[in-house]
């Protein structure tokens, strides 16, 4: 065969590569190469002896030529090699040649190089074969008085892999390793020989630890670590043991490496309830959070305290270190923040909550001092908050609480301040005795408010709770100082044209200079400024400032607050000339508004909506009827009643439910395996089979088989990539794992050929990337195989995985083959799982989100209930919208819809759809607005749910 027809050994690195390595080749590198390249050979038998060729020729190459060399990488390829390479005859006996590699490993056990020992030792726990280990015993126990901490490491563990594995060949081992310990001053290898103990005989272990039980504090904490693992072990084991250990425990809660202080203060808490011991623990937590920088540390520990909150009799305890709980606010991280301080929220009682508020008040006026970056503005909205909960849940410090956060309503950080006048607004109506508080501090705030919601909201509760005729005069003088000179066109035109009036030269920079004249008498001379007719658009009131920017919704709530107050003033005083200078007042206001947003003077036209809004309160106040009153003054105030109380219902049936969820209910019926009828078995299935599907939770529904019915469930995630007609038929069951996708493959191999270096090619469309590259295989004549491939999700989108298989065929006419595989596509829906958030989130999100997908209700559901509840089921969406507002006979429905994917990505839908008049039993219509981050994420909720309303409509 010349060189040009010799196929390339290298070719079997690779699996595309059509032919296999030539065997000749490999042993000629063996024998005659130089180092490099008997490296390489020696690499490339160990690959064909993975992929499944026994190569039995080239055994005794490698032990003649490659064996003896000293090199330090052919050591550790040789024990990879014996490692991988048969070892046996077809007949079951050893081979021959393996008594020169027992020789070999003995003289490598013997070699002077501490790390060729090491690595050999540690190999020789890899190997299943008394034979080849019995003559090495010697050499092995002499490794344990070996000079070096590397060698007698390694030797403890493969004396006990020996012994777990063969006990006869080394019966001592439990006293050798005892003795050895005892003298033994390297803190590794007294942790794998106590480890060894724990293992093989306790009781050994259990003598030791009693013996330096007072030094323990001194170990290292490798060693430290078993310590607390035997312990935990003997005490669960025996408890009357409990009162021998647990001193030693409190001891390592002190011990200066943090993991062994958390795995010890977890002992501690499982070995005793006792609130000494509770208490103990959770201060170790504390510790460890408040000194740990890493979050994820934090994040860890912090649900340990929550777990030990679950527990009643622990709750107690805990609640006695909420200050020190509030420690951790001094950390970074706001994920590691919010779950303190919602720890925090839980335990706190009427007996520190004034200690709480303080330290919560001190945090807020700290983050107004510091920097303002991306995380102060939501920490100082979580402070808000939390805040308001302890307001809610203890009335008493409220009054402390409202005049620190009061002064947001005039902060930069809209969040901020949209959360206090939330709990503002509920303070007012929850607490009538701290009314007069909250007005008179939202009264002083109220100029210095510069963001037009938050001006807008404040509006609005100074228009439903100022009662008194003082109070209502107060907020109308506010609102004129807030728009300016009226009428607000008129004065505008003047400051345009330069006019200012003789009182405004103090105001627009004119100086004034008193002089005496020859007669003696006073006069004035004034210099004008030539600033009078530069824009003064940033020294215009805020309240006429969003009205020149085109802001007349503000306008608008403006109006109603106004009709409020005004005949909630006529309704209290009798003198008609105040009557009518209040209604004057406030329809001149309502008037001049209209006026400006009709006279194309602001910078965008009012809306009609504004219009019609204004318009009406004009009329309400030209009218004031009984009934008209009623509404503005009793009935808005009975709806916010409302709103609060099923808010608070909701909020607290959420905590109840993911705090106290029954995971068994009380009169659930206790399955007893023993008394089964074997009649209620089925077929073939035996009482192991039934109750390991009941440990899993595969359990079905009465009169049927649990073990059919989660195998039917398997079938249904089973895809089909090839024909039956294929000469390679290959399916897939794909297991979506949170972050991974695990594709267990079956390739059957219909041919009577013998398929060599068949490979699973796999590639990937969307946000998914294949973690490993299938290995090739070699299938015999109507032989099966399972390959396995992973695959990472980055993010929440639908995704494809498609690919081929390629193989050789064996003969002289062999050509690489190629079967092309059906997609197999990732569903958004495996991601997505609902969840919770507060309208003012919902709202934030949803202006912050830059992609928007529209979708069109195209289905024949007739119900609009029954429409929003396929939507919810078909998504994953949790619907955010009480069902109270939802409820009652309507034409038109309106919901807001929140979920989040498994990678934090946050996924909005609203909901406005109708139901025609005509025909009566007309499907819906309207549409659905999805907003996302990410294009992908809106994309992919749209396609579900324009597919989901096909089959809906198909009537599947």
């Amino acid at each position: 065969m010349s060189t040009a027809e010799q196929p390339c050994y290298t070719l079997i690195v690779t699996p595309a590569d059509s032919e296999p390595a030539n065997e000749m080749q490999l042993k000629s590198d063996l024998e005659n190469g130089d180092l490099r390249a008997k490296t390489e050979a020696l690499k490339k038998v160990i690959q064909i002896i993975l992929n499944g060729e026994k190569m039995p020729n080239l055994l005794m190459t490698v032990i003649r030529f490659v064996m003896p060399l000293q090199d330090h990488t052919i050591k550790k390829l040789l024990l990879i090699f014996w490692e991988v390479v048969p070892k046996y005859t077809s007949d079951g006996k050893m081979l021959h040649e393996f008594i020169l590699v027992c020789d070999a490993y003995r003289k490598d056990l013997q070699h002077p190089n501490e790390f060729i020992r090491g690595s050999t030792l540690r190999f020789l726990c890899k190997l299943k074969e008394a034979e080849l280990l019995e003559p090495l015993m010697p050499t092995i126990r002499a490794c344990l008085e070996h000079r070096h901490s590397y060698v007698r490491r390694n030797a403890v563990l493969a004396i006990f892999t020996i012994f777990k594995n063969f006990d006869f060949l080394i019966p001592d081992a439990p006293e050798l390793i005892a003795n050895f310990l005892e003298q033994e001053q390297d803190a590794s290898c007294k942790r794998n020989a106590f480890m060894m103990l724990i293992h093989a005989d306790q009781d050994r272990a259990l003598s030791y630890l009693s013996s330096c039980i007072d030094q323990v504090h001194t170990f290292g904490d490798t060693l430290q670590l078993v310590i607390v693992e035997l312990i935990y072990k003997v005490c669960h084991a025996n408890p009357s043991e409990k009162s021998r250990f647990i001193r030693c425990i409190y001891n390592l809660l002190n011990s200066s490496s943090p993991a062994v202080r958390y795995d010890a203060a977890g002992t501690l808490v499982t070995l005793s309830s006792a609130p000494t011991a509770v208490k103990a623990a959770a201060s170790c937590y504390i510790e460890l959070i408040v000194k740990e920088s890493d979050n994820n540390v934090k994040l860890i520990v912090l649900d340990r305290l929550m777990a030990l909150r679950e527990v009643p009799s622990h709750e107690k305890v805990l609640q006695e270190l909420v200050m020190d709980i509030l420690r951790v606010l001094s950390a970074t991280d706001l994920e590691v923040r919010k779950r303190t301080l919602d720890l925090a929220l839980d335990l706190v009682t009427s007996r520190n909550i004034e200690e709480m508020v303080l330290v919560l008040k001190k945090e807020v006026v700290r983050t107004s001092n510091s920097v303002e970056h991306d995380d102060t503005g939501k920490y100082r909205q979580l402070l808000v908050r939390i805040l308001h909960q302890c307001s809610v849940k203890f009335p008493d410090v409220a009054s402390t609480v409202i005049p620190v956060l009061t002064e947001f309503l005039s902060d930069n950080n809209e969040l901020a301040a949209a959360d206090v006048l939330v709990f503002v607004r509920e303070a007012i109506q929850r607490f009538e005795q701290l009314r007069p508080l909250v007005i008179t501090k939202l009264m002083e705030t109220f100029p210095a408010i510069k963001a037009v919601k938050i001006f807008r909201a404040a509006l609005w509760i100074l228009g439903e709770y100022c009662t008194s005729p003082e109070d209502i005069h107060l907020v109308v003088n506010l609102i004129r100082q807030s728009l300016g000179e009226i009428p607000i066109v008129d004065d505008e035109m003047k400051k345009a044209t330069g006019e200012v009036k003789d009182d405004d030269i103090h105001m627009s920079g004119g100086n004034i200079q008193k002089l005496v004249t020859a007669d003696g008498t006073y006069a004035s001379q004034s210099a004008f400024s030539q600033q009078v007719t530069v824009n003064k658009d940033q020294e215009r009131p805020p309240l006429r400032q969003f009205l020149m920017d085109g802001d007349f919704f503000v306008a608008a709530a403006m109006a109603t607050s106004l009709t409020k107050l005004a005949l909630r003033y006529i309704e209290q005083t009798e003198d008609k000339k105040k009557k009518n200078n209040i209604l004057g007042e406030t329809m001149f206001i309502m008037v001049t508004i209209l006026h400006l947003g009709k006279s194309g003077h602001a910078a965008k036209p009012i809306t009609d909506d504004d219009v019609d809004r204004i318009s009406t309160c004009i009329r309400v106040l030209a009218d004031h009827s009984p009934l008209l009153y009623n509404i503005f003054n009793i009935q808005c105030r009975e709806a916010l009643s409302i709103m609060l109380a099923a808010k608070a219902e909701e909020d607290k049936q959420y905590r109840m439910k993911e705090r106290h969820a029954v995971k068994v209910q009380a009169d659930d019926p206790i399955s007893f395996m023993q008394l089964v009828n074997k009649n209620e078995l089925g077929a073939g299935e035996n009482m192991f089979d039934l109750t390991l599907s009941q440990a899993l939770g595969m359990t079905a529904k009465k009169g049927t088989d649990p073990l059919t019915s989660s195998k039917l469930n398997k079938l249904l995630q089973v895809t089909q990539l090839t024909g039956f007609s294929d000469p390679v038929y290959a399916e897939a069951y794909v297991h979506v794992n949170q972050y991974d996708i695990v594709l267990d493959v079956l390739i059957v191999n219909q041919t009577s050929d013998t398929l060599q270096n068949l490979t699973l090619e796999l590639a990937t469309l969307g946000d998914l990337k294949l973690v490993d590259k299938p290995q090739p295989v070699i299938m015999g004549p109507h032989d099966f195989t399972n390959i396995k491939a992973s695959v990472k999700v980055a993010s929440t989108e639908n995704g494809i995985i498609f690919g081929n298989i390629v193989y050789d065929t064996s003969g002289a006419a062999s050509d690489r083959n190629c079967v092309v595989l059906n997609d197999i596509h990732i569903d958004i829906m495996d991601y997505i799982v609902p969840a919770s958030c507060t309208d003012t989130e919902f709202r934030q999100m949803w202006a912050e989100f830059e992609w928007e997908n529209k979708v069109a209700i195209n289905t024949n559901i007739t119900s609009l209930p029954e429409y929003l509840e396929h939507l919810v089921k078909s998504t994953n969406m949790k619907c955010l919208t009480p069902e109270k507002a939802m409820s009652g006979d309507c034409g038109f429905m309106a919901a807001n819809l929140y979920a989040r994917s498994i990678f934090g990505e946050d996924a909005l839908a609203n909901l406005s759809i109708e139901k025609p008049v005509h025909p009566r039993e007309a499907p819906v219509i309207g549409h659905i607005r999805i907003r996302a981050k990410s294009q992908g994420m809106a994309l992919s909720l749209g396609d579900k749910i324009n597919m989901s309303q096909k089959k809906t409509k198909a009537g599947q």
